[in-house]
């Protein structure tokens, strides 16, 4: 009688062994058909990207050890010391840290976009400009752009176009079939959805591109643990569940919050006074994710007695776990931005993140309604 797991077993090795030199031989000859080492390659790793990259609709995938450490394997994709990078200029602040401060160290040009010009962007192009990247829904005033329109506009100018999926996720959006060379997540956030791993992953729409990344996540080291990898696997046989209800209750908060009197404005695409609400139909599927951002007064003292004030909502610096949370981009997500740049951005002391649960939305509506009391 043969015995087969139904879950895949967790490979925790740091290497593994062989029966002789010809055993060795063969890994080297016909990659992919074995294991050496598990920061070149594990089964929980390899299974990871490729359940990922199966959502994304892509040909290949590599997991990484953090979002973070996606982003920079994306760019190194396409990008070497000379070259130039255009960013949207509304982006998680961890982002543009890593372009502007160390990348630049690297001899990477950075140049960073106003959402405003993102779809005629040709006046920033240079003749080393390399790639573009932008984020489906942005971090944290949830602009949405024309994924397939930037798209256009990367192919004219012989630019490759990376986008950070990690609001959206493929159940919303699908940006390699839009037109994105490469896509990435922070695993961290929806596609393991517990709040218990810091993982990243790179899909890329051209074979040789996957290849490319994971030559670079091996050489620089940043491979994902087995144990994570079982674990943001685990996470994803929920997404599409979760993903339904943290959209149904994230409507139902900013349908709230929008007619509150101390609530000045509520930035979420699926209102309909939305400034991109049909762009964000019609490219998310009818879903609009479960991240939301508001804001109430400019005052420190009030923003506390809000944070004080909530009972079920945790205030932490991270989203997308199935318990809801608030956050302060100003102190946290958006801290390493200038002054002027986060003023420029609309990130003020007011400026509330908040990423909705599964919990039952009456629940939440009951605490955002006591906190907001407090003010």
């Amino acid at each position: 009688m043969s015995i087969s797991p139904k879950v895949t077993p967790i490979y925790q090795t740091s290497v593994f062994t062989f029966e002789d030199l010809t055993a060795l031989e063969a890994y080297f000859e016909q990659p992919g058909q074995s294991y050496l080492y598990s920061r070149n390659g594990n089964p929980n790793t390899d299974e990871l990207a490729e359940e990922v990259n199966q959502l994304e609709k892509g040909n290949g995938a590599v997991a990484t050890s953090s979002g973070m450490s996606a982003i920079l394997t994306a760019v190194l994709v396409y990008c070497q010391s000379g070259d130039h990078v255009l960013c949207a200029e509304e982006i998680y602040g961890g982002s543009a840290a890593l372009l502007s401060q160390e990348l630049t160290r690297m001899g990477v040009q950075i140049t960073f976009v106003p959402m405003a010009e993102m779809y005629d962007f040709n006046p920033y192009v240079q003749p080393n400009t390399k790639l573009i990247l932008v984020e489906t829904i942005s971090n944290p005033m949830m602009t949405v752009l024309d994924l397939a329109q930037v798209a256009n506009a990367c192919q004219s100018n012989g630019i490759k176009l990376v986008v950070d999926n990690t609001f959206a996720s493929p159940v919303i959006t699908r940006p390699l079939e839009l037109g994105a060379d490469l896509v990435i997540h922070s695993v961290t956030k929806y596609l393991s959805g517990h709040s218990d791993v810091t993982a990243g992953v790179v899909i890329a729409k051209e074979a040789a591109d996957a290849q490319r990344a994971k030559q670079i996540v091996v050489a620089w080291g940043l491979t994902l643990s087995p144990f994570e990898s079982w674990l943001a696997a685990r996470g994803l046989k929920t997404l599409k569940l979760r993903m339904r209800q943290h959209s149904e209750n994230a409507l139902a908060l900013a349908t709230f919050l929008r007619q509150h009197p101390k609530v000045s404005a509520v930035f979420y695409p699926g209102l309909p006074d939305h400034p991109q609400h049909d762009l964000a139909a019609a490219q998310g599927k009818g879903q609009f994710g479960g991240m939301l951002s508001f804001r109430i007064a400019d005052d420190v003292e009030t923003v506390n007695r809000f944070m004080r004030g909530l009972t079920h909502m945790p205030f932490a610096p991270s989203l997308a776990g199935v318990v809801s949370s608030v956050s302060y981009p100003l102190g946290t997500s958006h801290r390493a931005l200038t002054p002027e740049q986060r003023e420029k951005l609309g990130i003020t002391v007011g400026l509330i993140r908040l990423s909705v649960g599964i919990e039952e939305p009456e629940e939440l509506i009951a605490d955002l309604e006591k906190a907001l009391a407090a003010i």
